[in-house]
């Protein structure tokens, strides 16, 4: 027998019109009465595992200790298989699709110490038609796991290294000086969520009350490193270091990403300003197009 768990974290891409997520519950129930099934969330873009794999990643440091269960872009013609993803000296244990949706909450639990393809049919469901995988693999997976059942027994182990990486990307060094970002995630009032920490930026931009330039397609701007976007001035744009600890492009009581006319995986450049200009605040470009 493995360790007992009595949560299973769960987010999906399945929305809750239907009734698929209900009935991940209802299986749970059936099978691990003692289970509490927490939902992180499943509004997840349909088929977004970048998305998806960011959402995870943000929320795994919050978790309980337990089972995670995470379906993203995991139809019926998904080849790769599902893997359970031991972390944490068995804390933790991560079930999903091996299409790199797992990797970076795994690499930010510690990295996978061991990995299990699901491949033990005697821990599915039969499925009356085409399989439905959330439902039929990984919700009596994470029941079973949470029984106590250890996770050898659910298929052959893997080689961790073989495991699909993530697919978040990295910032990168501009030429002449600056960096390339990419907007992660957009939040529901419109902050821009980068892929760059303040030590990133360096003493050109990391500390507050810097002001540095920000360059989205045509449209470019002046923006100052704030505590908190209710500092900035009407209209003005604020780079602010996120509870989540990465630098996200914010405007006061309005949307960053209508401003600047962005998406998540939109570029931006963002430049020190040169000696001098302190700027003034923003420029009236003719065209708005992001830069994809």
């Amino acid at each position: 027998m493995g360790r007992r768990f009595d949560t299973i974290s769960f987010l999906s891409d399945l929305g809750v019109v239907d009734e698929s997520v209900g009935l991940v519950r209802v299986i749970v129930r059936d099978l691990a009465p003692h289970a509490v099934v927490v939902d992180l969330t499943h509004q997840v873009p349909v088929y977004d595992v970048r998305a998806g794999s960011l959402a995870l990643a943000r929320a795994i440091g919050y978790v309980p200790s337990g089972v995670v269960l995470a379906s993203v872009d995991a139809g019926p013609e998904f080849d790769r298989g599902f893997v359970a993803i031991e972390v944490a000296s068995g804390e933790g244990i991560l079930i999903g699709p091996d299409n790199g949706l797992l990797a970076p909450a795994v690499a930010m639990a510690g990295g996978a110490e061991r990995a299990i393809a699901l491949t033990n049919e005697d821990y599915h469901l039969a499925s009356a038609g085409g399989p439905f995988a959330t439902r039929d693999v990984l919700a009596p997976v994470a029941a079973h796991l949470c029984n106590g059942v250890d996770l050898s027994e659910f298929g052959d182990e893997v080689d961790t290294s073989l495991l699909l990486p993530g697919v978040v990307p990295l910032p990168r060094d501009a030429n002449g000086g600056g960096v390339h970002a990419d907007v992660l995630w957009v939040n529901h009032v419109g902050n821009c969520q980068l892929n760059v920490g303040a030590d990133d930026l360096g003493a050109w931009g990391g500390q507050e009350g810097t002001r540095l330039l920000v360059a989205a397609g045509e449209i470019t701007r002046v923006a100052e490193r704030v505590a908190h976007a209710g500092r900035l001035g009407t209209g003005s744009v604020g780079l602010v270091l996120d509870p989540f600890g990465m630098l996200t492009l914010v405007l006061d009581r309005r949307s960053a990403a209508e401003e600047l006319q962005l998406a998540a995986g939109d570029q931006v450049l963002l430049t020190p300003l040169a000696d001098g200009d302190r700027g003034s605040g923003a420029t009236s470009p003719v065209t708005l197009r992001p830069h994809r």
